[in-house]
């Protein structure tokens, strides 16, 4: 996709927010060439950045598919448990999320978002190294196990909001929309990626006899992904006076603003859905690999399956936000993800479970891509980072609380295949009664942005406007 970036600067541009500092202005005013020449410096900044971004994203979402991914899969190979391997992603992301509090003094302490972003980015990366150790160790405690997935996280979820901040002053607004929704496909498709080569690489690693060896390898290219998105990020620009401008919103007063009926209270909804999916989300790794006994090229094979749809499902979701708004394409995602796990009661053979795993691609892009347009619209930009910060943990405690429903009802059900099939129903039940949730909360209507044509780029884009403040009444 090739970003054009205008000649005139549009209304409500961030262009005129980047900082040029090797090219001063005169007071008396630029003559017509100087001011030719500024627009192409910038012009040129803002496209150096915008392919930073995208690479950033590429070699992150490697990571993701080749590294994280297959967390609960080397708990299995360290014979920890079916229970273990399913709480590896729900419990360390909570002393995670515990530990990115510190994100909004990390950034005022920096005095930088980019810099602080770099910092967790190659603190993830290095994260990876212990499990490398291990593998090649062929044992590692359960107890480091634990400690190092909650780095991991940790360190993650402290770059996110401090980077979803900095990189609104990145993003030129004319091109906001259009280039995150590709770099959104693309970051799937690096997924997949990851997906691919590292089921591969532990397929024939089981079959050689050389399964923690392959561990090892994907694990270590795990590391080398994220520490290049590392230097990617660094690569990209920093408007000054951004961290000074972030306003800290404590946790009494958010939730003050959800019971006074404030635009926050869209969150309630999302961390709702967050419990119910998480009754049985960490345990498909141990159902797939423990109970069913599925092929590692099968496994990646039923995640692949989800990746694709949500890479051929992207275009025309971002189409019907446009024609009907974000909120109706929340309740088409909403509705969507309610049989998924139930679907899986009914799997006879394994073209019905990639079936299913299609399906539930599709659901989860359309409600993803609707939570991303609806917080954005719902969060002030100067309390984002700090709102970012207490999400996360309340998303995290959401998650925790999910997976430890599901973990004593396998604990009390036993490690069986219709234990997972209870969860798997469960899930689905919880699902719908999170609708409800969604239907009090959209009860003060939040209005679908605006949309207007863009002069230079050939095409509409979807207008994400910056409210005032983040509990303002809606239209």
């Amino acid at each position: 996709m090739k970003i054009l970036l205008p000649h005139r600067r549009s209304r409500g541009s961030d262009v005129r927010s980047l900082r040029i500092a090797a090219l001063p202005v005169p007071d008396s005013g630029p003559s017509p060439s100087r001011q030719s020449r500024v627009r192409q410096v910038r012009r040129r900044r803002i496209r150096k950045d915008l392919r930073a971004s995208v690479a950033d994203s590429a070699s992150f979402s490697v990571m993701v598919g080749i590294g994280e991914t297959y967390l609960p899969g080397f708990v299995l190979a360290m014979g920890m448990g079916e229970i273990a391997a399913g709480l590896i992603s729900s419990i360390p992301l909570l002393v995670g999320a515990v530990l990115q509090l510190v994100s909004p003094m990390a950034v005022a302490r920096l005095g930088s978002h980019r810099r602080w972003v770099v910092l967790c980015a190659a603190l993830q990366a290095a994260s990876f190294l212990p499990l490398v150790a291990g593998a090649l160790w062929g044992s590692l405690p359960i107890v480091v196990m634990f400690l190092v997935a909650s780095v991991y996280w940790g360190s993650g979820l402290a770059a996110g909001p401090a980077w979803n901040t900095w990189i609104e002053t990145v993003v030129p607004s004319q091109v906001r929309a259009p280039f995150f929704a590709w770099r959104s496909r693309l970051g799937q498709a690096g997924v997949l990626a990851g997906f691919l080569a590292g089921g591969a690489a532990l397929h024939f690693g089981h079959d050689a006899g050389r399964r923690f060896q392959a561990f090892a390898a994907i694990f270590v290219i795990a590391a080398a992904c994220r520490f290049l998105s590392a230097r990617f990020l660094w690569t990209q620009s920093e408007t000054t006076g951004t961290q000074a401008s972030q306003r800290l919103v404590p946790i009494g007063e958010l939730l003050g603003r959800m019971r006074a009926g404030g635009s926050e209270r869209m969150l309630l909804y999302f961390l709702s859905v967050q419990v119910a999916v998480q009754i049985s989300g960490p345990y498909f790794t141990p159902y797939m690999l423990g109970q069913l006994k599925i092929s590692y090229l099968d496994f990646v094979s039923l995640l692949a399956a989800s990746l694709v749809a949500r890479i051929v499902a992207l275009p025309a979701l971002g189409r019907f936000a446009y024609r009907f708004g974000a909120q109706r394409l929340l309740w088409l995602g909403g509705v969507g993800i309610v049989p998924t796990a139930g679907l899986w009661l009914y799997a006879n053979s394994f073209m019905d479970l990639v079936l299913i795993q299609f399906l539930a691609g599709v659901a989860w892009a359309a409600y993803e891509l609707a939570m991303f347009l609806l917080f954005f619209e719902t969060v002030d930009r100067n309390e984002r980072t700090s709102i970012l910060t207490t999400f996360n943990l309340g998303n995290c405690l959401a998650l925790v609380i999910g997976a430890s429903i599901g973990g004593v009802v396998l604990k009390f059900l036993g490690e069986c295949p219709e234990a997972y099939l209870t969860l798997f129903a469960l899930s689905s039940s919880a699902r719908a009664l999170a609708l409800i949730c969604l239907l009090v909360v959209t009860s003060a209507a939040v209005v679908a942005p605006p949309l207007k044509r863009q002069r230079g780029f050939g095409s509409w884009t979807l207008l994400l406007p910056e409210p005032a403040t983040v509990n303002a009444p809606p239209e």
